[in-house]
């Protein structure tokens, strides 16, 4: 049986730029909701939510860890995220689940690279979101410079609903707009101890002026509100919070909080804030997919006499379960005992065990209903992005989608009897985190893992010993290329070969022509009705995508393509499958040497904060790695620099940044674009590839 209301839940994320307080503020969320009896230290390594002996180390979020609380009757299904930009692939599958989000900004750093990121991230997934400005007690706090980030960065209309309030320096509380009154915390560390009270003399001007600007804001939004706020009426408290709340569902504004997590300020406002402004499964709309078969469109209200849907979102390995599913209901409830069907892969498969999930600890629990977030125990099929339903009322729904990786490296085993070890290893880490790969280099034939950064592949080796025990060597991180094309070309190829005593016969003719950057791989079929088997087609569609990967120039996966079939014919006798496969992997490559192949590199947006003084040096430097600055900006007493650099120039570039500012400077570098490469930069790569220049020559 339920226990909580479907309107009473709240699936929310906490998303922000690394070191913003993301962590610490859920730490300080499941302390004052009863869940944990101490208050866990991200630099101590015990907080519950970075539950990984890698995050405990390095005092960092790694992968997303859910959680459930409840405040004032309300049930709080809480994912805490990474910052680091390595790991945004969490943030995506969080997003895709999600019905609210707190964005935590730095009230030092305001809007940082990160923050612009997952900011787009829940642009893209229609996610309302209420705004948390932390570590409003460091000094250089400056709210009202991060508020106008929020507009000229972010291009969204940012509310405060609060005035943070400081003396000599130090946050002390804030005044609540909505309610008009102080809230004052406490000297002491615990934090549960604050005073609400009427708002003193002092405050009352600025609170007037601030309050009309709010209400002028949400007359913009509610038509009730406009019309009260035109005739002069008194607004209540109610009606203020209604307003804000419709405004923040429909994207329109998002609410302002102020708060000092790490000490234990702000914390109670914002859970009200939670349960207020963001909405429940039911204020979200109906999620649509298709039906797999008829692919018509199908759409699940969040109800629980709705037929059962769930996406599941998160894979993760469990030493005592094997892999851990982590789901969403969309729409009914489901028991344990009972049977999913799994749309994505036409699988049935019986629930053995339904958990209730907080951090790596679980709860068993023996029924799920719509809007909740948790997790089956020991369902090994099951893959992120899979959608589960009844198989009387199939749905597919739309799968999150995941960044390429930009960052690759040579794998090994150190020993003969490790080899299967790696590998089943590998396996397990892929089913568990989309955006890291394992491929063979069709080159030299090595094994070549694939990531979103050095950082992310180093985290990588570092499980396989712990989690897997397993030894293995990594090779120098080398740059993901790409490769596409700059014209149209055509080709044609024949294939005609006795294997077996059989003649085997297969004939296509291509045309291949560059895409807009981003665009992937496209194939048309131009051929008449008839001219060949359906099955033969999808054949030289499968040999155009193995040649693909193959690549042109060097042997990296060719993108942002278009190949159409214009011609194909059939030999009555000897025709078959696989030479029709083989035929047009001879033809693309034969269109590929005329239509000018170019390789294509990762570019990344770079954000240097740092002293006034080095800025010039830092300026020639990204200069130097073929990069260009974008902007220049004051923040506080510090100089930020953005540019776009190349990835294949970044390498160590902390030890660089380090020594040109004397250790003041830090830096964040995040995935922007493929481009292509300069022909002189070409030749170079070419060439290192082919083994005339060492690869571990320094081009710098």
């Amino acid at each position: 049986m339920r226990m909580c209301p479907i309107e009473r839940v709240r699936n929310i994320g906490l998303m922000a730029h690394i070191d913003a307080g993301k962590t610490t503020t859920t730490e300080r969320i499941l302390y004052f909701t009863g869940i944990t009896y101490k208050m866990g230290e991200v630099d101590e390594g015990t907080a519950v939510m970075d539950w990984m002996v890698q995050e405990q180390e390095r005092g960092i979020t790694i992968t997303a860890a859910a959680t459930t609380c409840y405040w004032k009757d309300h049930r709080i299904n809480i994912i805490d995220t990474p910052g680091h930009v390595d790991f945004t692939a969490e943030v995506e599958r969080s997003l895709r689940v999600l019905d609210g989000a707190i964005i935590i900004l730095c009230a030092v750093g305001g809007v940082e690279s990160q923050s612009e990121t997952v900011w787009r991230q829940a642009d893209r997934y229609h996610v309302p979101r209420v705004i948390y400005v932390n570590k409003m007690d460091r000094l250089g706090a400056d709210p009202v410079r991060v508020i106008d980030e929020v507009t000229t960065r972010l291009g969204a209309r940012a509310l405060p609903v609060q005035i943070p309030l400081r003396e000599e320096d130090t946050f002390i509380g804030v005044i609540d707009l909505v309610e008009k009154q102080e809230i004052i915390w406490d000297n002491d560390l615990g934090g549960a101890n604050f005073e609400k009270r009427p708002v003193s003399k002092k405050y009352i001007e600025e609170v007037e002026f601030k309050r009309r600007e709010m209400l002028e804001v949400l007359s913009d939004v509610d038509d009730e509100l406009m019309k009260k706020y035109l005739d002069d009426e008194e607004i209540t408290s109610e009606e203020a919070k209604k307003a804000i709340r419709k405004g923040t569902l429909d994207l329109k504004i998002f609410p302002v909080f102020f708060g000092a997590s790490f000490r234990n300020k702000g914390i109670h406002p914002l859970l009200d804030g939670i349960v207020d402004y963001l909405p429940s499964p039911i204020d979200i709309p109906p999620v649509e997919g298709y039906h797999p078969k008829t692919r018509q469109k199908e759409i699940r209200k969040a109800s629980d006499s709705e037929p059962f849907c769930a996406l599941v979102f998160k894979i993760m390995n469990d030493s005592f379960l094997g892999n851990l599913a982590y789901f969403r209901i969309y729409s009914g409830k489901l028991r344990v005992g009972s049977s999913v069907y799994n749309a994505t892969k036409d699988q049935e498969e019986r629930v053995t065990r339904l958990l209730e999930m907080h951090s790596n600890k679980r709860r068993e629990i023996s029924e799920v209903y719509a809007g909740d977030i948790a997790a089956f125990g020991g369902m090994k099929t099951l893959s992120t992005g899979d959608t589960l339903c009844l198989k009387s009322r199939p749905v597919l729904l739309e799968a999150p989608t995941f960044p390429e990786p930009v960052v690759s490296a040579t794998i090994e085993p150190r020993t003969k009897a490790d080899h299967q070890k790696l590998f089943n290893a590998l396996e397990r880490l892929m089913a568990e985190d989309p955006t890291f790969k394992v491929v063979q280099d069709p080159m030299t034939g090595q094994t070549l893992v694939k990531g979103m950064g050095e950082l992310h592949l180093e985290i990588i080796m570092d499980r396989l010993v712990r989690e897997f025990a397993v030894q293995a060597k990594l090779g120098r991180p080398q740059v993901a290329y790409k490769e596409t094309i700059t014209r149209e070309a055509e080709g044609e190829a024949k294939f005609i070969k006795q294997l077996s005593g059989k003649v085997q016969y297969g004939h296509c003719r291509l045309r291949i022509e560059p895409l807009p950057r981003g665009q992937g791989f496209q194939f048309i079929n131009n051929l008449k009705s008839g001219t060949i088997p359906a099955e033969f087609v999808s054949e030289i569609e499968n040999g155009v995508r193995e040649a693909l990967e193959a690549g042109l120039l060097i042997g990296y996966q060719v993108t942002d393509i278009r190949v159409t079939l214009l011609e194909s014919s059939l030999h009555e006798v000897d025709s078959v499958p696989i030479a029709y496969k083989i035929a047009a992997a001879m033809a693309f490559k034969e269109a590929g040497k005329k239509a000018g192949p170019v390789i294509l590199e990762p570019i990344m947006k770079l954000e240097i904060i740092t002293p006034d003084d080095y800025v010039g040096g830092l300026v020639g430097d990204i200069n130097s790695r073929r990069g260009r600055v974008e902007a220049m900006e004051l923040k506080g007493s510090s100089r930020v620099i953005r540019a776009f650099v190349p990835l294949a120039e970044m390498f160590g570039y902390v030890t660089i940044l380090r020594t040109i500012t004397q250790g003041r400077g830090s830096f964040s570098l995040e995935f922007f674009r493929y481009e292509q490469t300069p022909p002189e930069v070409q030749g170079e790569i070419i060439a290192r590839i082919e083994g005339r220049i060492p690869f571990n020559e320094d081009r710098r």
